[in-house]
C-alpha cells in the first residue's frame, strides 16, 4: 500500500514538473515572439529595452566604479550650463528634464535637487513642477506606444488588467498620491501610467497636483546642500575640496539608492498584489 502511494506521489510530482516545464517554455517562447506587432510598436519596444540596458550599465558604474559620477554628471551637464545661460537656461532645463525621465540612474528626484542649487527653493520648486510635467508626459507617451505590449510579455495580461481595474476604480487619486510621496520613483509612475487605461487629461492633472509638494521638497533640499558647504555657482571641480565632492556625491547617491530600493519593494508588492487579486477573482468566479 505504501509503495503504491509512493509511486502515485512520484507520478504526480513528475506531472507537475512537466506542466511547469511546458509553461516555462511557453513563457520564454512568447517573450521573444514579436510577430504580432507593427513596425512602429516594435521601434518603441526596442527603445525601451535599450534604455533599460543603458540604465543597468550606468547604475553599476555609479555604485561600483565611480561614486562621484552622478554628482559630476549633474553639475557639469545640468547645473553649471543652466546657471551660466541665465534665462535661456530655463529652456535647456525643460529639455534635459524630459530626457532625464528616460534613464533610471538619473532619477527626476536628483534633477529636482539641482533646481534648488540653481534657482533656490522658491523658483527651483516652480521650475521643478514645469520640468516634472515635461518628463511625465514624455515617459507616458513612450510607454503608451510600446510599453504595454512589453509589460504584458513579462508580467502577463492579467497583471496589467488588475492595474487597469484599480485605475478605473480610483482614477486620478492614485496618480496624486503616488506623485505626492517623495520616496516613490517619479519616472516609474510615468511609465506605469502609460501601461494602463487612464485618460491623459486625468493623468496630467494628477501629475501637476502631486508634483507640487515633491518639487518643493527636493528644491529645498538642494538649496540647503549648497548653503551647507557655502558654495556658489558655477561649481569648479578643480578647486572644490575632495571631502566636499564626496559629501555632495553621497547625498546624490543616497537619493538614487532610496529610489532603487523603493522601486524593488514596489515590484515585489505589485507581484504579490496581482497574484492575490488573481486568486480572489478565480474564487469569485467559482
Amino acid at each position: 500500500m505504501e509503495e503504491n502511494i509512493d509511486i502515485d506521489q512520484i507520478k504526480e510530482g513528475t506531472q507537475e514538473n512537466k506542466t511547469f516545464g511546458l509553461k516555462f517554455k511557453k513563457y520564454i517562447k512568447n517573450l521573444f515572439d514579436f510577430s504580432q506587432y507593427t513596425k512602429k510598436t516594435l521601434i518603441y519596444i526596442i527603445i525601451l529595452i535599450a534604455l533599460f540596458i543603458i540604465s543597468l550599465v550606468l547604475i553599476y558604474y555609479i555604485l561600483f566604479v565611480d561614486d562621484t559620477f552622478l554628482f559630476r554628471l549633474v553639475v557639469e551637464f545640468f547645473v553649471n550650463p543652466i546657471y551660466l545661460l541665465g534665462f535661456l537656461g530655463i529652456l535647456l532645463f525643460i529639455i534635459i528634464m524630459a530626457i532625464q525621465g528616460l534613464l533610471v540612474p538619473i532619477p527626476s528626484e536628483v534633477v529636482l535637487l539641482a533646481t534648488g542649487m540653481i534657482w533656490g527653493w522658491l523658483l527651483g520648486g516652480l521650475m521643478g513642477i514645469i520640468g516634472s510635467m515635461a518628463a511625465a508626459l514624455l515617459c507616458f507617451y513612450i510607454s503608451k506606444k510600446g510599453g504595454r505590449p512589453l509589460a504584458e510579455k513579462f508580467i502577463g495580461k492579467k497583471g496589467i488588467d488588475i492595474v487597469d481595474d484599480l485605475i478605473s476604480k480610483y482614477g486620478i487619486k492614485v496618480i496624486i498620491i503616488a506623485r505626492f510621496i517623495p520616496a516613490i520613483p517619479f519616472d516609474v509612475i510615468s511609465y506605469t501610467s502609460g501601461l494602463v487605461d487612464i485618460d491623459v487629461k486625468e493623468y496630467a492633472i494628477g501629475t501637476f497636483i502631486g508634483s507640487i509638494f515633491r518639487a518643493f521638497f527636493f528644491s529645498i533640499m538642494g538649496s540647503i546642500l549648497l548653503q551647507e558647504h557655502a558654495l556658489t555657482l558655477p561649481l569648479d571641480f578643480a578647486t572644490l575640496p575632495l571631502d566636499v565632492i564626496k559629501n555632495l556625491s553621497n547625498a546624490f547617491n543616497f537619493v538614487l539608492i532610496i529610489i532603487l530600493a523603493v522601486l524593488g519593494l514596489m515590484f515585489l508588492f505589485y507581484y504579490a498584489l496581482t497574484k492575490y487579486l488573481e486568486k480572489k477573482k478565480e474564487k469569485h468566479k467559482k
